[in-house]
């Protein structure tokens, strides 16, 4: 059966982020953020008390540290400060996983970070190494057909080739820039549409209309988007996982 995540514990302070309580009781993977991007000690702290409680496998969500950006801001770093960027964060979700007797199942980087390695072998192998570094044994979560999953393999890291529900794919099989009209997917049954034509059928069609082959292991939702909520459960529907 085909796994489906979010991208969660995005909140920070006083700020509210995503619709995390009722999102996660339909997912079956939960990334979350460990704070560059997003959340804080108490927001990862309550996002993996809730992921416990449901039976969803827990996934550091990694990125630039960009909290104004959202992490979704290219930034310009060395293989050597990506890699410690990495680091840094796994061991700090990982602390709080300790602690509440759950295991870290997986890593998915964010945002900017998540993009621009799914294209960049150097960047793909520094934030590569650094999971196999601190635990060889964690799953790395990438684009589908990526450089990211193409390293990982490489390593010796077991992965999952990652598919969007909301986010619209170029002719290359990169997903199209937010920037760009068309980006992200807000209609419910061409979201589904897709989601069924990637699972079963394994391959999409492009903003441009071209049809690529595409390997689904896992389907993202954004726990931030506006019909978060709405997506995850007619996929569930439309998938027959109820």
């Amino acid at each position: 059966m085909v796994d489906i995540n979010a991208d969660l514990g995005e909140s920070f302070g006083a700020y509210k982020i995503g619709n995390d309580e009722n999102i996660i009781p339909l997912i079956s993977s939960a990334n979350i953020a460990c704070g560059f991007h997003g959340s804080d000690p108490m927001v990862m702290d309550k996002t993996i008390k809730l992921a416990k409680k449901y039976n969803v496998k827990i996934g550091a969500h990694p990125g630039f540290p960009d909290l104004i950006g959202f992490g979704r801001r290219k930034m310009e770093c060395s293989p050597l400060e990506i890699r410690n960027y990495i680091i840094y964060q796994i061991a700090a979700l990982d602390g709080f996983c300790k602690v509440n007797n759950v295991r870290l199942h997986h890593v998915k980087p964010h945002g900017a970070l998540y993009n621009m390695a799914a294209n960049n072998e150097e960047m793909a192998r520094a934030i590569c190494e650094a999971v196999y570094d601190y635990n060889k044994n964690l799953y790395v979560v990438g684009l589908s057909g990526s450089k990211f999953i193409e390293i990982a393999k490489e390593i010796g890291l077991n992965s999952y080739n990652e598919v969007f529900a909301d986010r619209a794919y170029e002719d290359d099989g990169s997903l199209v820039s937010r920037n760009k009209e068309g980006a992200l997917i807000k209609d419910e049954e061409i979201a589904l549409k897709r989601v069924k034509q990637m699972v079963n059928e394994a391959r999409v069609e492009t903003i441009n209309g071209k049809i690529i082959p595409i390997k689904a292991d896992t389907i993202c939702v954004h726990g931030d988007g506006s019909k978060a909520l709405e997506f995850v459960k007619a996929i569930r529907k439309t998938l027959n996982m109820d």
